[in-house]
């Protein structure tokens, strides 16, 4: 597909923290609605993805209102998990999501950059994740080498996002519903019918499969592999830093 990252229509990558914190109120609602609860699931399946080791500790790029934070700790081999995100609003959601949380000691949120990791870098997390959150970085190669920086070496980086289903019958299916249906949904819910319109041409105009997978190692990972679901719409990549 030889995909590149195009300049968009709607906002601009630039803008998507402004836009974020615009949306953040309906959110996890919209997440919810318009997946039909799937969402929940494909976080779940990024914890298949973990080391088979105790004690990780895990930075959560993109963090939003902290779902996958959330699903992460519930995991045994996971101790800690530091969520950021450049959007304030969405941050205060999620921080009030885990002020209830049994765990809530070994969880934190943090407002950060992630093409900006240098109060962070030279740290020593085991993971570094993201979930459908990458695509809205401004350099997504240089967000790579950021999370990277924050990890042991030879640390895994987990990246779960949107890919493009090829498939003759569900594909062009798939892409009026995100093109189409989805931003009119989601307008009428959020009141914000740009944000979701945004989500589709971030998608389409972003890399996936193999593609992605030579973004990682141009970041200088390795190891990068695939696993996609949902006939295609959805992908887990993995890689690690060098050890």
């Amino acid at each position: 597909m030889n995909k590149e990252i195009s300049t968009l229509a709607g906002p601009s990558r630039d803008q998507a923290p402004q836009m974020f914190n615009r949306i953040a109120g309906r959110y996890d609602f919209l997440n919810r609605f318009l997946s039909g609860g799937q969402d929940i699931l494909w976080r779940k399946r990024v914890r298949r993805h973990l080391p088979d080791r105790k004690g990780l500790k895990v930075l959560d790029m993109a963090t939003g209102t902290a779902d996958l934070l959330l699903e992460l700790i519930k995991d045994p081999r996971v101790d800690s998990v530091l969520g950021i995100d450049p959007s304030n609003e969405m941050l205060e959601v999620g921080k009030v999501k885990i002020a209830s949380h049994k765990k809530k000691d070994v969880l934190a949120l943090e407002l950060g950059n992630a093409i900006d990791m240098s109060p962070y870098h030279g740290a020593d997390f085991d993971i570094s994740t993201v979930a459908f959150g990458i695509r809205n970085f401004p350099n997504p190669k240089k967000g790579l080498q950021e999370m990277a920086t924050c990890m042991k070496p030879g640390g895994k980086i987990i990246v779960l996002e949107f890919s493009e289903p090829e498939g003759k019958l569900f594909g062009p299916v798939y892409r009026f519903y995100r093109g189409s249906i989805l931003p009119f949904i989601g307008g009428v819910i959020s009141g914000d019918k740009a944000a979701y319109t945004y989500l589709d041409e971030t998608i389409s105009t972003f890399p996936c499969g193999e593609d992605f997978l030579e973004l990682m190692r141009s970041a200088g990972l390795e190891k990068a592999k695939h696993d996609s679901f949902v006939l295609g719409a959805v992908s887990i990549y993995t890689a690690e830093k060098a050890s």
